[in-house]
């Protein structure tokens, strides 16, 4: 018994055994080495792992496993790299510092930044105006819809952040990672034009602060003086200039050192925060005392601060009416006699407070919009105004006049912005102690915080301050002053320096976080032209990629309009929001396994009410840039898609495309396709030499040119030999056919088959190939060559095997003879013919193939010719009559010929080449020789026959054939068929036939090993001198007379074709007299150089019906 059980060891995993083949170290099987390893056991010795010692390499132990868990960093490449790259600087840099676990809390790592990025230049610049063209009531909608997008998407983004680690890259890695490289890559390039258009945003907000209400002299282009279009160009060009120069200001700060933008971000937060703190003591001091602040009207038209001195037409002074500024500005002269425009005549003057006070009821004066036209002047509501409607406006410029045409979906375009940085904490994911505790909670009571300041500043505005001076954009009419500055306490200098510094900063940050952002899209490789930008300082930084958002940052300063940039940067982050929105609904519906976030208050129709949000908000702010926005990504998926590097992130795209082709494949299985629907889904068997290499790559040359029915293409190999001996090789077969596959532009799978025998392996790939109902239908092998040779004796038999397993599974067969000589993908035919020879009908293969090979532009050229083959009971007329009308209801475009074959005697040298071809397959089977002496002893047989058929002329041929066709004349169309589908039939005349051979068995026992003198005496044995008396089986003979016939024909006709399409004949029933049938398709296809041989699938492929 022991020593049994040794041997079994030994045998099972000695050193001779077969095995695996792997060395210890890789090997998946427990033993696998027949040396043991001492250090090996020694170190796993009393740890109770002996058993799995030898996996130990490629399965760590579960302890150290969850240590490295435990102690997993994801710092990013940001700023504290590049603080400790510059602080290492000086030196030779011995040891790299360990670097620090991230510390940052839930407060200082999500909420304050997330604070920072939302609150910014929109809320100081743009939301009293808001409120006064938009009403209390529509600016609340806005604030709202606005607010709710966010939050539904941060709830989404909660989700995803916290389904497991994210490492830095914030927004961009959610969304590739989930939903893939294309719409990953298409997201982050939005993403990151939305935060570059922001840095111009915040440099034009920066810039119209300090020209309009801090050093209005500073302007280059003065606007004093100037009027209308003219004063409006003078400001953009300011803008354009200042803004240049602040752009290349911030950049240099950014590119010599990031460290100073993060110290100075809590000097920035901290004027956000003030600001917004005076704002509402302004608010509460305005109900206890509200503040002087006076506003002229003329009528009920908001007047210019400039345009008057004091706001009254005349003044006394020491009891004598004397004109004021304002006179002098509607009359010709200070005479109160002088001719003044009409409206300033018909009008009085009147000054009201421009903040009555929180109590003071203005609310329902403003709770509606008041929507106005370019040009039009600022009215007050309820005041009464004498106006003669036909008579022109003058003196315009004198007025408070409205710089743009002002409509609901304008605002939502311009307010969007100001709800933007949602995605600050989990862009700063890698900072933090617990980024899954601190982003859903820091995200999203900063969002609530931020959307409770905004609704109450709506409702506050609009209760404290009078509707002309909310409309009134750039405090024209309140001294120049900032609007919102006006309602601040203790001095309007508190908002608009906190404004400005605000805006500064958020200029900063954006310049800081873009560069980073496109640093991580080039770094990931997806999108190759923008590899470049993933190249840095040594230290990291991202140089080029800061030189490019620069230069896009200008273009934004070059529209130089707050109001014009505002909508471009909101498609850009809408876009995004939508998609973050789309990749946590897709993940929730797939239920993929991975699925599993710790944030668990979400829900699929959450996100989809958010992405529905995003995307209306994206048509309701500008259609047009809307379009233009998806576009973008539309173009960057698609070229990612094309040109983009292969990742496979497990993101949830995939998850579609897997429960799609499930749902697919189950339709599919409910039943055939319809005629209609038929298209050929390929099989391609090829065979690969010693080094895995495809022998004819033309195969899928001509495949890819059959592709124009779009269906499954399936290239599959045998590899000979075991699983477990040749899992390797049959991999690299494998990467060898995809590689292939690639070059050749076929669209399909590789199937590699492993077995013991090519027949099998073969066999294999015909019965498994594909899935349930999408299944290959056709399949395509090529024509074995030097088939008579003996070494190659086997490969024609594995090539008949195929035609009998496709005949019997109703698949269709194509087979291309002279392959190497098909055109490659990159020829061109500028002209020359596809001839299609239809003998039998096979479903309409014959029909199809050629339309589908004309759709590629290598075949393009070429014109269709079909021919038809008329028997002598036929009426071709008509025949060729028929089968154009067929061609047209088809819709098929080609030539139509009859070709009349009349019966002929069958010639001596038919005779003669059937009987040579029974010699040679009765001599194979008798022979037992080495592979040269085989060769030989062919030739001399085949010599010496052919000199007895000349000297011999069989003098009964004749008669037997007239007798033939005597008792088989109501079979004649059934003749011409069993060259399609053979019967094997011996007649009664023939003497010998394939079943019976004429040599005993017992001949080959006359052969000799004697290499002596005697040698070709002894070879022609008595029993062997049947075979020079042997006569040829008659149906045999008519085969091949069928075959020289047909042969002759297509010679004649199709011999310069560029591709000659033919009925292939069936095969024998039985395996006797393979060999014939090989001989039998060398003939038909004989002198013709390129041939696709064509079997149906026993169903129709084509149909006249619509």
């Amino acid at each position: 018994m022991l020593n049994n059980m040794t041997d079994c060891e030994e045998g099972e995993g000695g050193p001779n055994s077969q095995g695996d083949g792997n060395p210890k170290e890789s090997s998946p099987f427990i033993n696998s080495s027949a040396a043991s390893d001492v250090e090996k056991s020694q170190q796993y010795d009393g740890k109770n792992m002996a058993l799995f010692e030898e996996e130990m390499d490629t399965s760590p132990m579960v302890s150290s496993l969850l240590s490295t868990l435990a102690n997993y960093s994801n710092l990013p490449t940001g700023s504290k790299e590049h603080e400790e790259a510059e602080n290492n600087e000086e030196g030779a840099r011995p040891s790299k510092k360990p670097v620090k676990a991230p510390q940052l809390g839930t407060l200082m790592g999500v909420y304050l930044p997330c604070i920072q990025n939302i609150f910014g230049v929109i809320l100081f610049l743009r939301m009293t105006w808001m409120v006064g063209i938009g009403g209390v009531f529509g600016s609340f909608i806005i604030v709202f819809m606005c607010c709710s997008t966010t939050m539904l998407t941060a709830i989404s983004m909660s989700a995803i952040a916290t389904n497991g680690v994210v490492p830095a890259g914030g927004s961009y890695y959610m969304i590739s990672r989930s939903l893939g490289p294309e719409f990953g890559g298409a997201v982050g390039i939005c993403f990151y034009l939305g935060t570059t258009f922001a840095g111009a945003m915040y440099i034009l907000g920066c810039i119209e602060i300090l020209l309009i209400y801090i050093v209005p002299q500073a302007a280059i282009f003065k606007i004093e003086g100037l009027e209308g279009p003219e004063a409006e160009a003078a400001l953009l060009n300011n803008m354009r200039v200042y803004g240049t120069i602040v752009l290349s200001f911030m950049a240099l700060v950014v590119f010599v050192g990031v460290k100073y933008v993060n110290k100075l971000a809590l000097v920035f937060l901290a004027c956000v925060i003030l600001s917004i703190l005076a704002v509402y003591a302004g608010v509460i001091k305005t109900a206890i005392d509200p503040p002087v602040f006076p506003v002229c009207l003329l009528g009920n038209r908001t007047l210019l601060s400039k345009a008057y001195d004091v706001c009254a037409k005349v003044v006394e002074i020491d009891n004598e009416t004397v004109t004021t500024k304002l006179w002098r500005s509607f009359c010709d002269s200070d005479s109160l006699n002088a001719t003044c425009d009409e409206y300033f005549m018909n009008n009085n003057v009147t000054e009201i407070q421009g903040i009555p006070g929180v109590t003071s009821g203005i609310l329902a004066e403003n709770l509606f919009g008041n929507y106005l036209e370019k040009g039009m002047m600022l009215e007050k509501r309820g005041l009464a105004s004498d106006t003669d409607p036909d008579s022109p406006v003058t003196s315009s410029n004198r007025y408070v006049l409205a710089d743009i045409t002002s409509f609901f979906t304008l605002l939502v375009g311009i307010y969007f912005p100001s709800v933007t940085g949602i995605m600050a904490g989990s862009n700063r994911s890698g900072d933090l102690r617990d980024a899954q505790k601190s982003i859903p909670i820091g995200t999203i009571a900063a969002i609530t915080t931020t959307s409770t300041v905004y609704m109450s500043c709506v409702v506050l505005f609009g209760a404290c301050i009078e509707g002309v001076v909310l409309r009134d954009k750039f405090g024209e009419g309140v001294n120049g002053n900032l609007v919102i500055g006006t309602l601040a306490w203790p001095s309007p200098w508190v908002i608009v320096f906190g404004s400005f510094f605000s805006t500064c900063g958020a200029g900063l940050q954006s310049l800081t976080g873009a560069p980073r952002l496109l640093q991580a899209i080039s770094r990931d490789g997806i999108i190759p032209f923008l590899r470049v930008f993933g190249h840095g300082k040594a230290n990291g930084e991202p140089t080029w990629a800061l030189l490019l958002t620069a230069g896009i940052c200008e273009i934004g300063i070059i529209i130089a309009s707050l109001d014009s940039v505002a909508p471009i940067l909101s498609m850009f982050f809408l876009m995004c929001y939508m998609f973050v929105n789309l990749a946590c609904a897709l993940q929730t519906l797939l239920r993929t396994p991975n699925w599993r976030p710790r944030f668990k208050f979400y829900h699929w129709a959450l996100s989809f009410l958010g992405m529905s949000l995003c995307l209306s908000l994206m048509f309701i702010c500008s259609w047009y840039y809307a379009i233009v926005a998806m576009g973008i990504a539309t173009c960057i998926y698609k070229y990612i898609e094309f040109c983009g590097a292969e990742k496979e992130w497990g993101d949830g795209i995939r998850g579609i495309s897997l429960s799609a082709a499930r749902f697919a494949l189950m339709r599919l299985e409910e039943g055939p396709p319809h005629t209609k629907n038929w298209r050929p889904q390929i099989l391609v068997l090829v065979s690969v030499d010693g080094e895995q290499n495809v022998e004819q790559p033309r195969l899928l040359s001509l495949t890819n040119q059959l592709k124009a029915g779009k269906g499954l293409t399936i290239v599959g190999t045998a590899v000979q030999g075991t699983f477990l001996d040749n899992y390797t090789e049959a991999q690299k077969a494998d990467q060898s056919l995809r590689k292939l596959m690639e070059t050749e532009k076929v669209k399909g799978f590789s199937q590699v088959v492993i077995s013991s025998n090519l027949r099998d392996g073969t066999s294999h790939l015909i019965q498994v190939g594909g899935l349930g109902g999408l299944k290959h239908n056709t399949v395509m092998v090529s024509w074995p060559r030097n088939w008579k040779q003996p070494e190659c004796h086997q490969q024609f038999r594995n090539f008949i095997e195929v035609v009998r397993e496709t005949t019997v599974a109703s698949l269709a067969l194509l087979v291309p003879k002279n392959i190497s000589s098909y055109p490659s993908n990159g020829e061109r035919f500028t002209e020359g013919h596809i001839d299609v020879w239809w003998i039998v009908h096979d479903g309409g293969m014959l029909m199809l193939l050629p339309f589908l090979l004309r759709q590629h532009k290598v075949w393009r050229k070429c014109k269709m010719r079909i021919f038809t083959v008329a028997q002598m009971d036929d009426n071709s007329i008509q025949m060729k009559k028929d089968l154009i009308t067929f061609l047209y209801h088809l819709r098929i475009d080609a030539e139509v010929e009859v070709v009349e074959m009349h019966d002929s005697d069958i010639s001596a040298y038919t005779y003669e080449k059937t009987l040579v071809m029974e010699q040679r397959s009765q001599i194979l089977k008798q022979m037992h020789l080495t592979k040269n002496e085989m060769e030989r002893e062919i030739q001399s047989i085949t010599d010496s026959s052919r000199g007895s058929i000349r000297r011999k002329n069989p003098p009964n041929l004749r008669s037997q054939h007239s007798a033939e066709e005597g008792t088989s004349v109501a079979e004649k169309p059934e003749e011409e068929v069993q060259l399609i589908h053979s019967k094997n039939t011996s007649t009664p005349t023939s003497p010998t036939s394939p079943m019976s051979p004429a040599a005993p068995a017992g001949g080959a026992a006359t052969w000799t090993d004697n290499k002596g003198p005697d040698k070709g005496k002894t070879l022609l044995a008595e029993p062997n001198k049947d075979l020079f008396n042997m006569k040829p089986n008659q149906t045999d003979v008519r085969r091949m007379h069928t075959a020289l016939r047909l042969n002759e024909v297509i010679i004649k006709k199709s011999k310069e074709a560029k591709l000659v399409l033919l009925n292939m004949p069936g095969p024998p029933r039985n395996r006797v007299g393979i060999e014939n049938y090989m001989e039998f398709l060398e003939v038909l296809t004989e002198g013709l150089n390129r041939v696709l041989l064509v079997r149906g699938g026993g169903r129709e492929v084509i149909t006249i019906y619509s």
